[in-house]
């Protein structure tokens, strides 16, 4: 039932050889098939073997299953676009996607918008604590870690440092936050995210209170999730016991370490903005802005745009065509077209050719946002879309300057 936790491993050996945690995700994915409780699998395996370079996969085949197992830290597929844009929403097929936080909260939006039937889709979440740019990772591992990227088979974000492990077993740490304090580490978005768990997917999934065992600790987060995995158990795809005390509080207080450091990354990010007369903030976002290059790269990636007819197109009128930089009214509207929606991915500033603070910007305008409104977009599909159900209270409510 819902809130039910398992310590759970595969029962299929050649699984259990190939993953890092005791294999249960993989077997349940093919469970899921085998059984036909889904028609297909959404998950992400490494291009041509290549773990810097991770792409979505539609498998309906059980046996092609395998080929997703392990993790993949530098690597930051965007998924719930995917599901959206190339899948259609998932259309009438039942679909297990397998999916970080921030995937399954933009799956949760875009749903609550109308554009993903949740019915047919089960989502098994992966606890996270953040992923790595690819290129610039690379770099850091040449650089700081001094190793040949193509010689690393294995990364951990622990215990406030980055392990990496290389094809001969010798392993090297160094301190994530002075990784990060140099440019390098997780991405920008990952470091301020304080959501670790994956709670509002059906499944919960990760190593933490697994103490060293070559396990998988779930927790059940729904009554889909919880009809899932006791037919996994029953079976024979997966093994389970009970975790003690001592294990469910292990994970506890490891999300907690983790929930504190993103929130002082939180503080951070805008602390200098914060000190600014709103003079000073409208100069700072313009000169950021100048360097716009209307690639519509942004709007592009952001998982939960789904205009058909977008109003920032030269032809709708608000948009001079031709113009670079565009007028600030562009990345204005298009930053608070999501404001209410963010679930801090970051894709929209991975896809920016001129590196601005785009995740950034939008992170502080859905923080305000969310204080006024009590929402945290993505965390219940239920929950009403600010701005859109506001009532005349709210209206009053809402009358504060919103500051970014």
């Amino acid at each position: 039932m819902k809130g039910d936790m398992y310590l759970a491993r595969s029962s299929d050996d050649e699984i259990l050889k190939k993953s890092e945690h005791g294999g249960a995700v993989t077997s349940l994915l093919k469970f899921a098939l085998e059984s036909k409780m889904v028609d297909a699998v959404l998950a992400i395996k490494a291009r041509d073997g290549d773990r810097y370079d991770g792409v979505p996969v539609f498998i309906t085949d059980p046996e092609a299953v395998i080929e997703t197992a392990g993790s993949l830290h530098c690597v930051s597929p965007n998924i719930a676009r995917f599901l959206k844009e190339y899948l259609n929403g998932a259309l009438d097929m039942k679909i297990a996607v397998v999916c970080k936080p921030c995937d399954a909260r933009a799956i949760i939006e875009l749903a609550k918008r109308a554009q993903i039937n949740m019915d047919n889709l089960t989502l098994i979440g992966l606890n996270c604590t953040g992923t790595l740019p690819s290129v610039a990772s690379k770099r850091m591992f040449r650089e700081e870690f001094e190793v040949n990227p193509a010689d690393i088979v294995r990364e951990d974000l622990e215990e406030g440092k980055l392990t990496i492990t290389l094809k001969d077993g010798t392993e090297k740490a160094k301190n994530l936050d002075e990784l990060e304090q140099k440019g390098y580490g997780r991405r920008e978005n990952c470091r301020r995210c304080d959501v670790n768990i994956p709670i509002m997917a059906d499944i919960a999934c990760g190593k933490w209170g697994t103490d060293g065992k070559k396990a998988t600790f779930i927790e059940v987060c729904s009554e889909k999730g919880s009809d899932f995995i006791e037919k996994a158990i029953e079976a024979g795809y997966i093994k389970v016991e009970k975790p003690d005390s001592g294990a469910i509080e292990s994970r506890k207080k490891r999300n907690e370490e983790e929930i504190l450091l993103a929130r002082k990354w939180q503080e951070r990010d805008i602390a200098s903005l914060r000190d600014m007369s709103t003079e000073e903030k409208f100069s700072y976002w313009r000169g950021e802005f100048s360097r716009c290059i209307k690639c519509y790269g942004c709007r592009d990636a952001c998982p939960i745009c789904y205009c058909k007819d977008c109003i920032l197109e030269a032809d709708r009128g608000i948009v001079a065509p031709g113009e670079i930089p565009p007028d600030i009214m562009f990345p204005m509207i298009r930053s608070v077209h999501v404001m209410d929606s963010c679930v801090n991915c970051g894709q929209c500033q991975d896809a920016c050719s001129m590196d601005l603070p785009l995740a950034r910007l939008i992170f502080m305008l859905n923080r305000e946002l969310g204080g006024i409104f009590k929402n945290e977009p993505g965390m219940d599909v239920n929950a009403p879309i600010p701005l859109k159900s506001v009532t005349d209270a709210e209206l009053t409510v809402a009358g504060v300057e919103i500051q970014f």
